[in-house]
This record gives structure tokens, C-alpha cells and sequence, in this order.
């Protein structure tokens, strides 16, 4: 936009994110098993929601379209991100790594859900 026109208002926040599943049976339990907390839809739906926070994860059901390698990665912030990596493991899940301090004040570790998606779970550092 050029000088003098309107600008737009400015954005507040994420409301949901929507990620495409092949099978959203294996995708409810994934993220059920995380504890996220299913507001709508569930294992034999076409779509899927789960209240996160202030917002939704979404979960839509396209089992015949191809989702692609590298689309990006969900960033959930979680109170400990210890206790969250645990409880992964614990519902047999398999992280990328472990938890690890990043140079940019973070603590965090990656999940590739049963689509390909990758989550990441993190929480700042304490100063």
C-alpha cells in the first residue's frame, strides 16, 4: 500500500488451524491420546475439531488427496514441555528427539502425526 491509504486492522491471533487426514480414526486417537479435547466430530467424521487454548486444531477428512512432504509445522505451547514429551511417549508415540533448549529461548521437541504433519510442542525458556 502506498502512503496515505488505509491500512488493514491489524491481526489479533490464529483461530484454527486445519490440517487434511487420511484416516481420521488414527488422527483422533493421535491427537485424543495428546490430550487434545475433541469439541466436535470424532473418529467416523468428516471433520473434526479441538479446542486448543483460545482456538482449534481442525481435522478434515481427505482420503483420497496426496498431502505434501515440508508443508510447515503446528507449534502448540504446553506448560512443560518435559511432561508433554513424556506423555507422548508414554501412549507409544515416537518423537523426533528429545526435549532440547534452542538458542532462540525456547524448549521444544517435534511429533510427525499419522498424516505426515509435524507438530512441534514448546514453551519459553525462563529468563
Amino acid at each position: 500500500m502506498s502512503a496515505g491509504q488505509n491500512r488493514p486492522p491489524q491481526l489479533e491471533y490464529i483461530s484454527a488451524i486445519t490440517l487434511a487426514t487420511h484416516d481420521m480414526a488414527a488422527a483422533v486417537v493421535f491427537y485424543s491420546a495428546l490430550g487434545f479435547a475433541m469439541r466436535y466430530g470424532g473418529e467416523t467424521s468428516a471433520f473434526t475439531s479441538f479446542h486448543v487454548g483460545n482456538g482449534y486444531l481442525n481435522l478434515v477428512a481427505t482420503p483420497n488427496v496426496q498431502i505434501g512432504k515440508n508443508w510447515g509445522r503446528v507449534i502448540f505451547y504446553v506448560a512443560n514441555v518435559d511432561d508433554m514429551y513424556r506423555c507422548a511417549v508414554a501412549v507409544g508415540l515416537h518423537p523426533e528427539f528429545g526435549p532440547r533448549d534452542a538458542p532462540w529461548g525456547e524448549r521444544y521437541f517435534h511429533l510427525i502425526g499419522p498424516d505426515g504433519h509435524e507438530l512441534s510442542f514448546a514453551a519459553p525458556l525462563s529468563k
